[in-house]
Formats: structure tokens, C-alpha cells, sequence
């Protein structure tokens, strides 16, 4: 169970890391011009440093600072801006990346039917599942979070929402600008760690 001490010591050592130069990480993830105007330029793609007891192929996700770290190699991550859920709604733990899809199809949990039946009334009552596309909520990719074998019903994902990225708006996913995530996607095989604190 993450503790606000480990919290703390993580926040503090990825985020006052000092940056190194991005070498083809430009070219992989490139958001629209639409997408840019919309997101903190802080909140693009860096490669930083980190501390070494973050391994290599992890994934590491601080939702206070908005930030999701994949360790390429002993002290150096990737860091991607992300959107996160709500208070009350947010993962917390280590899970396992057990699914990966392209452009997946979508329906919002019983729960979240429930919570806002205005917002998703159309599912409301029906089996009717999204397809995938640009105006699904899921975006271009998804990664499902899994743990002891079991869908945790989170994922980190593309989003139709550029805005949310840097804000904790979602209904506990990991959102990511398309592009983003699509990076993401090609570089973390399943059965990749992720520890959200």
C-alpha cells in the first residue's frame, strides 16, 4: 500500500529531476496542433532522471503531479503528462498490463452509469457497446490494468479530450493524448508493471 511518505519521496525525486535531451521521442509523439494548444507544454513528452531503484520497463504514475514515467533504462524515464480520476475515484496500487488494444471498444462500468445516468443514458438499460474510433472516450489505445489475474476495470488510454490532460477529471482511468499513449503502447510489452501512487 503506497504511503504518503513513499509518496512523497518519489514526487521529489522524479519531478526536480533535471532534463536530458530527447533523442526520436519528438518525432513518436507528436500531438495536433489542436491538441498542443490545449495541454501545458510541460505536460509533453521529456526524457528525465530518475532514482535507480525504478527499474527498467516499469511503469510509474504520480497522479497528484500529473505525470506518467516509463523507466527506459537505470535512472532515465520517459515522462508523458496525463489526466487522472477524480477524488474518490483514482487507482491506486501495482497492477500488471495484461490487454493491450488498438482503437478498443468502450461501454462506462455500472457505476458510472449510475453516477451520472444523464451523461451515459444511451447505455443505460442496453448492452450497447462503442466502437472504436476518434470519438471514442478510449482514444487511439488502451492498456487494462489487471491484478492477480482480475480486470481492475482501469486503463491508461487515449482521450478525444486533449483539455483533461494535467487535471483529475477522469472516472479513474489514465488518460493520455493519443499520440501519447500510442508511444506508450509500442514500447511496453503486456505483463509491464505499473505502480500508481
Amino acid at each position: 500500500m503506497p504511503t504518503r511518505r513513499r509518496f512523497l519521496t518519489a514526487s521529489a525525486a522524479l519531478a526536480a529531476a533535471p532534463l536530458l535531451p530527447v533523442s526520436g521521442l519528438a518525432q513518436t509523439t507528436a500531438a495536433t496542433p489542436e491538441e498542443s494548444a490545449q495541454i501545458d507544454p510541460r505536460f509533453l513528452p521529456q526524457v528525465v532522471r530518475i532514482k535507480q531503484q525504478f527499474l527498467p520497463g516499469q511503469l510509474l504514475i504520480l497522479p497528484r503531479s500529473h505525470f506518467l514515467y516509463f523507466v527506459v533504462e537505470p535512472r532515465k524515464a520517459i515522462r508523458y503528462g496525463v489526466g487522472v480520476g477524480r477524488a474518490g475515484l483514482e487507482f491506486t496500487g501495482t497492477a500488471t498490463i495484461d490487454v493491450k488494444k488498438e482503437w478498443p471498444t468502450w461501454r462506462p462500468t455500472d457505476e458510472m452509469i449510475a453516477r451520472e445516468p444523464d451523461t451515459y443514458a444511451k447505455f443505460n438499460g442496453t448492452d450497447y457497446v462503442m466502437p472504436g474510433g476518434p470519438g471514442n472516450p478510449l482514444g487511439a489505445r488502451a492498456l487494462y490494468l489487471f491484478q492477480n489475474g482480475k480486470d481492475t476495470f482501469f486503463r491508461i488510454h487515449g482521450t478525444n479530450a486533449p483539455d483533461s490532460i494535467g487535471r483529475s477529471v477522469s472516472n479513474g482511468c489514465i488518460r493520455m493524448l493519443n499520440a501519447h499513449v500510442i508511444d506508450l503502447y509500442d514500447r511496453v510489452p503486456l505483463g509491464t508493471v505499473v505502480t500508481v501512487l
